[in-house]
């Protein structure tokens, strides 16, 4: 079974620690109130800090690149793009026994994405497709290219061809695994030959905000980079079907060959959940990346 530890190099971090980063490096904000946000993600630990700002910290070596990257890309994105994104305000250093750089926004207004809270799902997809559209056609040179800061979002599947191969032997006996290597195979096939454009890495429903149920932000932007933007197609299976998956497609006027190597990206997150699971058969933890896996080889059916 493919296990993913704890590494090595993750560290505690509580309101105690960014208290006292706060007074040590941005005083004027000493006095406001720290509280933890509802849903503070893996790569970094997030807390509101007074009513109008947010503090990410990332919790490892390996998401603490994502930190400059952001404070220096992310205001020259913003005035090209139709959703709000995060606003860096400031970088902190290392101190009070953190080891990295972390980062200041402004807090953007927005619940995270669920079903209940979206109006129309459709419309909602294709609000994101203009989003990501709008993405890819800001001027590219000089981004961030892919590698191991970002995981390798936006660079070949092949880099994670291993780690399909190996799940799917795990699920051998749970799943269609000759459809899923077909599917696999195909997406790998299917090289992306255009010019680098920037693409978000990690476009999910819980880096979407909704308000009044519409689409208001996109958030997280730690993968983010430029070259293939088929790593943003994700979405459409973990959180579109039918007619709004349809709309998103439509909207993004993507090829089959993209659309292929992002069937490819999302199959590999899910088998990889999937075969990590401590018993596949539960049905409340596995329905999920079981139902993302049928659906991609159902889409691929169709092609």
């Amino acid at each position: 079974m493919i296990i993913r530890k704890k590494q090595a190099d993750e560290v505690d971090i509580d309101m105690s620690l960014l208290s006292r980063l706060i007074v040590a490096q941005f005083p004027q904000w000493a006095g406001l109130p720290i509280r933890p946000v509802e849903l503070s993600g893996w790569d970094n630990r997030t807390f509101h800090l007074g009513d109008h700002m947010t503090v990410r910290l990332p919790s490892a070596a390996r998401y603490a690149q994502q930190v400059e990257k952001e404070y220096q890309w992310l205001p020259r994105l913003a005035p090209h793009l139709p959703l709000a994104i995060p606003v860096p305000l400031a970088m902190g250093i290392p101190a009070a026994g953190y080891p990295w750089n972390w980062s200041v926004y402004r807090w953007l207004e927005g619940e995270n994405t669920t079903l209940e809270r979206v109006v129309d799902l459709r419309e909602f997809a294709t609000t994101l497709a203009q989003f990501l559209t709008a993405l890819q056609k800001i001027e590219a040179i000089g981004g961030p290219p892919p590698g191991q800061r970002n995981f390798f979002r936006g660079g070949p599947l092949a880099t994670y061809d291993g780690e399909v191969r190996q799940a799917a032997a795990v699920l051998d006996d749970k799943i269609d695994t000759g459809a899923v290597i077909a599917v696999w195979e195909a997406a790998l096939a299917a090289t992306w030959r255009g010019s680098p454009v920037w693409f978000h890495g990690d476009v999910s429903a819980g880096n979407l905000l909704v308000k009044d149920g519409r689409l208001s932000a996109v958030i997280d932007f730690g993968c983010f980079g430029v070259g293939d933007p088929a790593c943003d197609l994700s979405v459409a299976w973990t959180l579109f079907e039918g007619e709004s998956r349809e709309a998103f497609r439509a909207a993004l006027h993507v090829d089959e060959a993209t659309w292929a190597r992002g069937c490819g990206w999302t199959l590999w997150k899910a088998l990889i959940e999937l075969a990590e699971l401590p018993d596949v058969n539960l049905p409340k933890a596995a329905k999920k990346p079981r139902q993302i896996i049928d659906d991609i080889l159902a889409d691929h059916n169709t092609f």
